[in-house]
């Protein structure tokens, strides 16, 4: 299993690492040196208007230095989800178009916390933990749906909740 990370929400803000904001800038400036100045000395033909050129040389150059912080981003996104981020970045090189990009997205698992009573790594879409049966969100003892705290019925069976007994931390959570 991969070595996962845990991000607060004020580290949250940090997710695009300075390697990739250089790597934009870089491409960025790559991109205005060559349609400015190693283009126009290379060219045997008119040039096209000052406006399709400046354009096109802005799309570009956001375009690349956009996909270069995405990049950044799902390095350091793939290890709080306890994915491989080596094979996402080379999944994202190597896809064109951003194909890449848009897999990562689709198919990427649930963030990765770790259990209060164990510390056992648990994805965030479970109700319990698979090590000591502690009970982590708040969810119907009928049909094991997550429900709010705050609900007295739950919304797909119908069941009462009152006589389920959570735990009263998560009823904390609720007020």
């Amino acid at each position: 299993m991969f070595k996962t990370q845990s991000v607060t929400p004020a580290e949250d803000e940090r997710m695009i690492p300075m390697w990739s904001i250089i790597l934009a800038s870089v491409s960025f400036l790559l991109v205005e040196y060559y349609v400015w100045v190693a283009l126009p000395e290379h060219r045997n033909h008119p040039s096209a208007p000052l406006g399709f050129r400046i354009y096109f040389n802005l799309s570009w150059g956001f375009l690349i230095a956009i996909y270069s912080l995405m990049v950044g981003y799902v390095s350091k996104d793939a290890p709080r989800r306890a994915m491989s981020s080596r094979f996402w970045i080379l999944v994202c090189f190597v896809m064109p178009g951003g194909i890449g990009a848009v897999l990562y997205f689709l198919l990427r698992q649930p963030m990765v916390s770790r259990c209060p009573a164990c510390s056992t790594q648990v994805q965030g879409d479970f109700h319990f933990c698979p090590q000591c049966n502690y009970r982590l969100a708040a969810n119907c003892g009928h049909c094991f749906r997550t429900v709010r705290t705050t609900d007295r019925y739950c919304t797909r069976c119908g069941h009462e909740l009152a006589g389920d007994h959570m735990p009263a931390r998560l009823h904390v959570l609720g007020e």
